[in-house]
């Protein structure tokens, strides 16, 4: 009902229906009859003035325009900002500025506003950049993004843009979507989603300027906010952006955030003791918000003791970025970290080995090499004292100041024996729950076995493929940066088996320069191991990824690199499997001659290694290059081999591919009805594994069976079907199938 519309929006705006007339120029009356109902359908000149009065832009204001209700809309309006902070005081002049750039970014139509927010650590950024937009989240109705960056992470893994891109792309367009391979594909395709919609993109903590461009969207109506600890000048200098200092809280500033957190009553009555604290706090928000919870812990505690601890004490940090005196800091965080029991203490410790960007319980559990239930116990009186914070149920992240002076804790207070099992603890438990996890997800994979975990590693159950896939998206940066810590510490195995744990999560996602890095730390660890099999699967898969991309020269190169070691080593299968991908890379660059010869070399290899499911990915290959030579009776003949041997083996995945090659040469044959059952049996198999591009692959083709059977309303309904897959998937196609539709008008 367009009343309940107008209603919803008004509402969601802060908006009275005497403010809502006012902007409108409209009756107060008329406003009112409208939510009433008493007015079923207002006039399209009413219907502007209210869109305009509402701020609507883009397919929401579409919707409301011919009347639909706002949940008409099947695409995605994502929510990513974080909570905002509870007691945030202050930054009013901040605040104030970044309102000012917003007005004058709506002042220029055809213009994205832009605006960084820069100062040192621990200064407030990141709580003001969320606070501000919570504050202004109304004013952009399609909806909010948000990516921490992590520029100045220590763990020195900052997010590139290719994946901030990919996780972007997937939250505009729904769970379908797979980003593109191509950089400038991405970009072109994040920004084409941003095209008529207003939406807040918030990047937190950016390294540099080049980290951020590729992000920002080029339709007018979007604001990006810019957080950093560099001033980032080439943005504001090249990319219009407006720059926003944030420095240190004044101590009116301090005092009321301390006045927020502990109540004014307290506060009041120690007047100089608040001062002492402001003054040994340096206006830093961090250290004032451990010294409140301090405080907030321990209410029978003088906010006069408090200030005495304050004394100067033997230091661990560096000096902050911009000369800030650190020594108060690194006091306050002594403060909490003295009030810690032995276990609770240990285990802070321990996070500077975790790489970050965040924990989960059964990751902290095999840190510290103990159960569950105490782990859990530290971490709520580590998040208690300020010293972790829940920023997500169930996953904990550290300040990395905190987690600085956590690294000099167990420096000092743990050997270097200590570190190292719980840094072999804590890869073991990311390797084996992603071996698990992979397994579900692709379960007729070949895998280099692994190790199984060593004592007081805490395990994830996973029950399923959904749960699997579950648990890779959520720990998709933890386990980039876990690769990463345990190629710099010289745990070359763990490397090369999370890379091969990874990869089908990767691919199948779209996130390709993640994919390809991994595979690239999994080839130098391999070298360095001097470990002939390890270097064989590192450049077979680099091969596959190279072919994946059309990288056709780097993928031979890799292919070939692993033949030599796979002959070296006798693995008779493993030269099938290169032989099968270097078919592939003429199957696709139009050498159907040659792609067979290597299918056929395969199927000899696979069957003198007794490789079963290989056996019938090669007579598939063999089956489809008869196909692409004319030679159809051959094709089908070869194909129905291997349907049978997949079928044996319960490979879902092969005989789904199996049953489109059949269908394509029962087409060729002219046996119509033969092809569209083929085709059915693929369409339904590819639904089942969830293979959304093969889905549409398979519905395409089977458009092209029933066309060529005559029937033209079949054909439309599945091409229809394959368009609205691949339009989801954004990949290459659509136009092909925008032409066959055309075709039949």
């Amino acid at each position: 009902m367009f009343g309940e519309a107008v209603r919803e929006l008004r509402r969601r705006c802060a908006l009275t229906q005497e403010a809502l007339a006012e902007k409108a120029g409209l009756s107060v009356r008329h406003v009112r009859d409208l939510e009433a109902g008493r007015i079923a359908r207002p006039r399209p000149a009413t219907m502007m003035l209210l869109a305009d009065a509402l701020a609507l832009h883009g397919p929401e204001r579409q919707r409301f325009l011919t009347g639909s209700p706002p949940s008409a809309d099947g695409g995605a309006v994502p929510a990513q900002l974080p909570a905002d902070g509870f007691g945030f005081a202050g930054r009013a002049d901040a605040l104030a500025r970044l309102d000012e750039i917003l007005t004058r970014a709506a002042d220029q139509p055809t213009a994205m506003g832009l605006a960084v927010v820069s100062g040192t650590a621990g200064v407030g950024k990141t709580a003001l950049a969320v606070h501000w937009a919570h504050r202004v989240a109304a004013r952009f109705p399609d909806g909010q993004l948000h990516v921490n960056l992590r520029g100045f992470d220590p763990a020195g893994t900052p997010v590139s843009p290719s994946t901030a891109l990919a996780g972007f792309v997937n939250a505009l367009a729904g769970a379908g979507e797979r980003p593109p391979a191509d950089p400038e594909e991405q970009i072109a395709r994040y920004r084409s989603l941003l095209n008529g919609r207003r939406v807040l993109v918030v990047l937190d903590n950016a390294g540099d300027a080049e980290q951020v461009r590729p992000l920002l969207p080029g339709a007018p109506g979007c604001f990006v906010l810019v957080t950093s600890r560099a001033q980032l000048l080439g943005l504001v200098s090249v990319n219009g952006a407006e720059p926003v200092t944030l420095d240190v809280m004044s101590a009116a500033e301090s005092r009321d955030l301390l006045r927020r957190r502990l109540g004014a009553s307290r506060v009041t009555a120690e007047p100089d003791a608040v001062d002492a604290i402001v003054l040994a706090a340096a206006g830093l928000p961090l250290a004032l918000s451990v010294v409140a919870a301090r405080a907030a812990v321990h209410p029978g505690f003088r906010l006069a003791d408090l200030a005495a601890e304050l004394r100067p004490v033997a230091g661990r940090l560096d000096a902050f970025d911009g000369g800030e005196p650190v020594t108060d800091l690194r006091r306050v965080m002594s403060w909490s970290y003295r009030t810690l029991d032995p276990d609770t203490a240990r285990l802070f410790r321990l996070l500077s080995v975790h790489p970050g960007p965040d924990l989960t319980l059964p990751a902290a559990a095999s840190l510290a090499g103990i159960a569950p239930a105490p782990a859990r116990r530290h971490l709520a009186a580590l998040t208690r004292a300020h010293l972790l914070t829940e920023h997500r149920p169930g996953r904990f992240a550290c300040h990395d100041l905190l987690r600085a002076y956590a690294g000099e804790l167990t420096a000092a207070e743990d050997d270097e024996a200590e570190r190292h099992a719980a840094r072999t603890r804590l890869l073991d438990h990311y390797l084996s729950v992603a071996y698990a996890a992979d397994e579900l997800v692709y379960p007729q994979r070949d895998r280099l076995p692994i190790d199984p975990p060593g004592p007081g590693v805490a395990p994830v159950p996973l029950a399923d493929r959904d749960q699997a896939t579950w648990w890779f998206t959520e720990e998709r940066p933890v386990l980039l940066s876990v690769l990463a810590a345990a190629s710099a510490h010289g745990f070359d195995r763990h490397t090369c088996h999370l890379a091969w744990a990874v990869t089908t999560f990767l691919n199948q996602r779209g996130y390709w320069e993640d994919w390809t890095g991994s595979l690239r730390a999994a080839l130098s660890a391999a070298e360095r191991l001097g470990d002939d099999r390890l270097e064989a699967y590192a450049h077979g898969v680099l091969g596959f990824a190279g072919i994946s991309r059309e990288r056709y020269a780097d993928a031979r190169r890799h292919l070939e690199s692993a033949y030599d070691r796979y002959r070296r080593l006798g693995d008779v299968a493993g030269q099938a499997r290169v032989e099968l991908n270097l078919g592939w890379i003429h199957d696709r660059t139009g050498r159907p001659e040659r792609a067979l010869a290597h299918a056929r070399e395969a199927l000899r290899l696979h069957r003198q290694a007794g490789h079963v499911t290989g056996q019938a990915f090669a007579l598939n290959a063999v089956g489809w290059s008869h196909a692409q030579l004319g030679e159809h009776h051959a094709a089908i003949e070869s194909c129905r081999q291997a349907l049978a041997l997949f079928e044996s083996a319960d490979n879902v995945l092969g005989q789904a591919i199996t049953w489109a090659s059949l269908g394509h040469a029962h087409l060729r044959l002219d046996a119509f009805a033969d092809a569209v059952g083929c085709y059915r049996h693929a369409v339904r198999l590819r639904r089942e594994i969830g293979h959304r591009r093969l889905e549409a692959d398979a519905l395409v083709d089977l458009g092209d069976a029933y066309l060529a059977a005559g029937d033209a309303a079949s054909a439309r309904r599945v091409w229809r079907q394959a368009r609205d897959i691949l339009a989801s998937l954004t990949e290459a196609g659509t136009d092909a199938v925008d032409a066959k539709l055309a075709a039949l008008r």
